[in-house]
């Protein structure tokens, strides 16, 4: 274990994220003074197995103490552990855990998994639980990342306004203005959910093939959209509401009923154009037009959708490497620089990112208890 840094300089943050898309669990390490992102480090990638997939999917929904929410934590739990235990020379640790359940405006929000567990098995401090506070004190909960894309968009030095895309499980834009000061600044950040990406896709193949995904979206680019289903499904009231607004995985879970009468490639190329039609929409929002999109996720990868955005959208759509990033590794990353601010103190979302009131620090630091120190809000 290595001695904690002091308090204000550079640190060496290794974040972990597992998706909606339920594939597995990503982790990567940046260097950070909790503002500027000064060098990124290693990362890695643990794939979930067919069956630790079922688990997750299982529990999908499901709030602490319902059936198979323990099961589904323990296994994200040793995951985790299994993958972030490879590093070396982190400081800190960013667990942002699997979200199970989002209701910011019932329930809350539900994302299994114990940082203090990690903890212990890593000996190092772990922030985790990054989004209960933001919604106890009325805000979305998410997207979070935003406030990393802020950070991103000052690294690549973008000379305008421009905007992220992120597509796992649901789809999520970030509108970033890199002029502005900090990222809590009226006007620096506009974010929210746009609507489903590819959980609808990654279910469908699931269920009638077997597959994981749509390899490059190649079954996808031989169907034709069902234009009655997509009007249908952009009708929806949530796609009228002005953000920041978020989306829990399930609530477009009704689209496989919208889709069964359609074949395979049908079905696909419909979902597809669902997502895509989403996001442009969203992009309706934007405060003035991006300079470009840049896409990170899974579904960048989805050569189909990401043609069928490139359409819909009025600025050029490219995957984030284009800027140098790593579109695989962005949420993980995030949720490193995340858990620096939240060791630091700093804000971690705003009014623009989740509707919250003001300025919120998300996340609770756990210590292992080693170091002589108990868990703190």
């Amino acid at each position: 274990m290595r001695k904690s840094p002091p308090q204000q300089a550079p640190l060496w943050a290794l974040g972990a994220m597992s998706g909606t898309s339920l594939d597995g669990v990503d982790a990567a390490m940046i260097r950070t003074d909790g503002v500027s992102i000064l060098e990124f480090g290693a990362s890695a990638y643990r794939p979930y197995s067919t069956s630790e997939r079922k688990v997750l999917r299982a529990a999908l929904g499901r709030w602490p103490g319902e059936a198979g929410v323990a099961e589904a934590a323990e296994l994200v739990e040793t995951a985790h552990a299994e993958l972030l235990s490879r590093f070396e020379g982190a400081d800190l640790v960013g667990f942002h855990g699997q979200t199970l359940a989002h209701d910011p405006r019932g329930r809350g929000t539900h994302q299994a998994g114990d940082g203090s567990i990690l903890a212990e098995v890593l000996g190092l401090p772990v922030v985790w639980d990054f989004r209960s506070a933001d919604v106890a004190l009325g805000g979305q909960g998410a997207p979070l990342a935003p406030f990393f894309h802020f950070a991103c968009a000052r690294h690549i030095r973008a000379p305008a306004p421009i905007a992220f895309l992120n597509l796992g499980g649901v789809g999520n834009l970030t509108w970033v203005d890199p002029m502005a000061q900090a990222p809590e600044v009226p006007g620096a950040l506009l974010a929210f959910d746009t609507g489903p990406a590819n959980a609808p896709m990654d279910d469908l193949i699931a269920e009638r093939r077997g597959a994981a995904r749509d390899e490059g979206g190649a079954l996808a680019a031989t169907g034709r959209v069902d234009e009655a289903v997509l009007d249908a499904a952009m009708a929806r009231p949530y796609l009228r509401r002005i953000p920041p607004k978020s989306l829990d995985r399930g609530d477009f879970g009704d689209l496989a009923r919208a889709v069964a009468h359609l074949g395979d490639a049908d079905a696909l190329a419909t979902l597809a154009a669902i997502s895509a039609a989403c996001v442009a929409d969203g992009a309706a929002h934007f405060p003035v037009p991006p300079a470009q999109l840049l896409v990170a996720g899974g579904g960048r990868h989805n050569a189909t959708l990401m043609a069928m955005i490139a359409q819909r959208m009025t600025c050029p759509v490219a995957p984030v490497e284009q800027a140098g990033l790593d579109g695989d590794m962005l949420e993980a990353q995030a949720f490193a620089y995340l858990a620096a601010r939240v060791f630091r103190g700093m804000v971690t979302s705003c009014p623009g990112t989740t509707g919250v009131a003001a300025g919120v620090g998300g996340g609770q630091v756990s210590q292992p208890a080693k170091r002589g120190a108990e868990d703190t809000g």
